[in-house]
């Protein structure tokens, strides 16, 4: 089988075209916007060129392939996130469409459909309907936070959670959520790519555990610092609002960090748990998979700092 990956350079992109060479026989593309600053994880990996905000240059990538992961979320690039993943999601779609791949693979985010979804959220849904819309099926993975040492979700947590002894915060600290290991959100799309089953449906993914902002601040401090911050709950403090604050303590850049705040009002829990039943996943404990985190990043930073932030850090951008 051929099978591409796009996103390869990014957190889940990097690890899943690693574990494809390493686990499986199946000939690995990937898709960068740049042949020149991608380094294959061996000389086993095939590399295109091609943009998907580019209309017309994703031939070559899809030439052959059998299953594509579509693995491209665009906050990084502007504000207008939202516009810019439909229109990616249009154009791989209808590129696919005419390469007649079998299948797509979009890993997306949890969040119950009757809610008021978050911009953030919302356009994950956005790219699924887009991308069901051509002759391929598609195979959609929906989670919450993912745990691992580059993940920008687990960046926010963190330094939140070391850097400052004392919190205020908003009401969203109360509000649930089911963070999932990277090694287990890794294992479930290798496990949909070998499972013909599984196209066209729609499945949830987390972890063991269910827990608030609050408890994962507090965990994730502990296990880093040895003790918990003061967490002070405020209920006039909004989302836009705390958003500017994570601007002040984190290094995560505005333009990921504020869609990611705003989705923090929605409840992300896992209600239907087929995929886990039928792949059998022996799932990472939480606390688990913070310390394999932690040990990951080098350049972590565990310092609880006495209210007052480095220089480097009051401004991220």
């Amino acid at each position: 089988m051929n099978v591409l990956v796009t996103g390869a350079a990014g957190f889940v992109g990097s690890r899943l075209v690693g574990t494809l060479r390493a686990n499986t026989d199946h000939e690995v593309t990937v898709l960068v916007r740049d042949v020149g600053s991608y380094d294959p994880p061996d000389d086993g990996v095939a590399v295109a060129e091609g943009d998907v905000l580019e209309e017309g240059s994703l031939e070559e990538a899809l030439a052959d392939v059998d299953v594509a992961y579509y693995l491209i979320h665009t906050m990084r690039d502007n504000d207008d996130f939202v516009e810019r993943d439909r229109r990616a999601a249009r154009n791989f779609e209808r590129a696919a469409t005419e390469a007649g791949l079998d299948r797509i693979i979009y890993l997306s985010g949890l969040g119950h459909d009757g809610d008021e979804l978050s911009d953030h959220l919302a356009s994950r849904r956005t790219v699924e309907s887009v991308l069901g819309e051509g002759s391929a099926d598609v195979t959609v993975l929906r989670a919450a936070i993912i745990i691992g040492a580059d993940s920008a979700s687990f960046r926010l947590v963190h330094q939140l959670a070391t850097r400052l002894p004392v919190m205020v915060t908003p009401r969203w600290v109360h509000v649930d959520c089911q963070p999932i290991a990277i090694d287990d959100v890794i294992a479930y799309l290798l496990a949909v790519l070998e499972r013909a089953d599984t196209s066209g449906e729609i499945y949830e993914i987390g972890g063991p555990d269910v827990l608030t902002y609050r408890e994962m601040l507090t965990t994730t401090a502990t296990i880093a610092t040895g003790r918990e911050p003061l967490i002070v709950p405020v209920p006039v403090l909004t989302p836009q609002l705390s958003a500017y604050w994570v601007d002040l303590v984190t290094d995560v850049p505005a333009s990921v960090a504020h869609p990611l705040i705003q989705g923090m009002q929605n409840a992300v829990v896992v209600d239907d748990d087929r995929l886990q039943r039928l792949v059998g996943l022996e799932l990472t404990p939480f606390e688990t998979a913070v310390r394999r985190a932690l040990d990951e990043d080098p350049a972590r930073d565990d310092r609880a700092f006495a209210g007052v932030l480095p220089e480097e850090s009051r401004n991220p951008e």
